[in-house]
């Protein structure tokens, strides 16, 4: 809409609660989201706990000239085409798609590819998330690492800081190998659990709890399966720095009471976005016995390349 005085009205600016700001237009407010269409990533989904909408005005020599300088068109050909596209398809979901790899040739060729879709949803008491993953990795031609993984998380707030979680899993190894055995496998583990949001901040989250985990395995190579119940502790972080760089930590700690025997998991990411669009990060996990069901072992370290919508 042009001014009375011929000017061109300021645009809205995005602020984000780490200082970034990004220019455009508020085009509506569905709840606790603000759509905005920005001037170079298109259009935005972002949730009013991260950002706010202002304007600003800033009166250049081409607009107190009464010049129209016209806006930088969006790029029909690129990433935030993509982005947009899933962010109409996925609606109040917010997601991202993942990439790794990485060839190396010396004394011997190895190469391995990673691939991840997440999304994720939070309501006032309740956020939900799922994931999907594949990993393949391959030395002098043989398959070392053909996984396929897929998790889910249900998180409800209860009163006094305390919630309650599910978490389902699924994992397709193909390419196992345990005690210098071949062990191909199919992982099935639920964890139901309750805890304590230690540290409930808007840039700095900590949660701990305890947890009862059923596992169901089948091992492939010989045809047998094996379920089992055990126990666990956990802590999860999730720390917000400024320049949008993102922490996230889950640390589970294994024993099982009839046995006695333990085991653990380990995840850390790192995440920066680099605008609205692409983001990258640096990974590391690991896991070490699952108590009382045979699962590979592994301990890997992953570059990131992010699109998120």
């Amino acid at each position: 809409m042009q001014a009375a005085d011929g000017v061109p009205p300021a645009p809205d600016v995005l602020v984000y609660n780490d200082g970034d700001r990004v220019q455009g237009r508020l085009l509506a407010r569905e709840g606790d989201t603000l759509v905005f269409r920005s001037l170079r990533f298109g259009d935005l989904r972002v949730s009013t706990a991260e950002a706010r909408v202002t304007t600003e005005v800033a009166v250049t020599p081409a607009v107190a000239a009464g010049v129209r300088t016209p806006a930088p068109a969006v790029m029909a050909d690129s990433p935030w085409q993509l982005t947009r596209f899933f962010r109409d398809l996925f609606g109040p979901w917010k997601g991202r798609l993942a990439f790794s790899t990485q060839v190396t040739r010396d004394a011997n060729d190895r190469a391995d590819v990673m691939v991840e879709a997440s999304i994720k949803r939070s309501w006032a008491k309740d956020d939900v998330s799922a994931k999907v993953r594949y990993d393949y990795s391959e030395t002098n031609a043989t398959d070392t690492t053909d996984t396929f993984k897929g998790d889910g998380m249900w998180r409800h707030s209860l009163p006094k800081r305390l919630f309650t979680v599910y978490r389902p899993s699924y994992e397709w190894n193909r390419a196992a190998t345990i005690d210098s055995v071949s062990s191909d496998y199919i992982l099935l583990q639920q964890e139901v659990g309750i805890g304590v949001k230690a540290v409930d901040r808007e840039a700095w989250k900590v949660r701990v709890g305890v947890a009862e985990n059923f596992f169901n395995n089948w091992d492939l190579t010989t045809g047998t399966e094996r379920e089992a119940r055990v126990e666990s502790l956990f802590l999860e972080a999730d720390l917000k720095l400024p320049w949008r760089i993102n922490i996230t930590e889950r640390a589970v700690y294994y024993h099982a009471l009839a046995t006695g025997n333990t085991g653990w998991e380990h995840q850390l990411e790192v995440n920066k976005k680099l605008t609205e669009t692409l983001s990258l990060g640096l990974r590391h996990e690991s896991r070490y016995n699952d108590p009382d069901v045979r699962t590979e072992d592994y301990s890997m370290l992953k570059f990131l390349l992010g699109l998120d919508f």
